[in-house]
């Protein structure tokens, strides 16, 4: 499901178990972890609750440094980031921008197309494994 670029994906498994298998997706595919936050974590020390929200930060500088060279503007989105989540219901959804309205975003052509496809494609792998789902094509 794609919404003003944020796609969302349901997950068969609980928020720290998808958060783990897109964090071991992520490295197979060579990327680097930056940061692991615990948002939950971070409202139950200040007295506030907040269903389990995990977000993980991660990238390669290899897919991000060309965007960056034509419009630096993108490295306030980049590295990449996904939220994983529970609902109200229970139900766990991971979240991610798509790379394409990223580089709409930020006005880059055609030229950093197939770096933005693999990112892309890259991206809906490691959340489908994550997730535990079939990745769209």
């Amino acid at each position: 499901m794609a919404d003003k670029g944020l796609m969302t994906v349901a997950s068969q498994h609980r928020v720290k178990t998808t958060l783990d298998r897109l964090e071991t997706a992520a490295k197979a595919k060579g990327m680097i972890i930056f940061a692991r936050i615990d948002h939950a974590a971070g409202a139950t020390s200040v007295g506030l609750p907040l269903r389990p929200t995990e977000l993980l930060i991660f990238g390669n500088a290899r897919g991000g440094t060309p965007l960056m060279q034509l419009a630096q503007t993108i490295g306030i989105d980049l590295p990449l980031k996904a939220l994983v989540f529970e609902d109200a219901a229970g139900k766990v959804w991971l979240s991610y921008n798509e790379p394409g309205w990223l580089a709409q975003r930020h006005g880059l052509g055609v030229e950093l197309q197939p770096t933005i496809n693999g990112m892309a494609a890259a991206l809906r792998l490691i959340a489908s494994k994550a997730a535990g789902v079939t990745a769209p094509s």
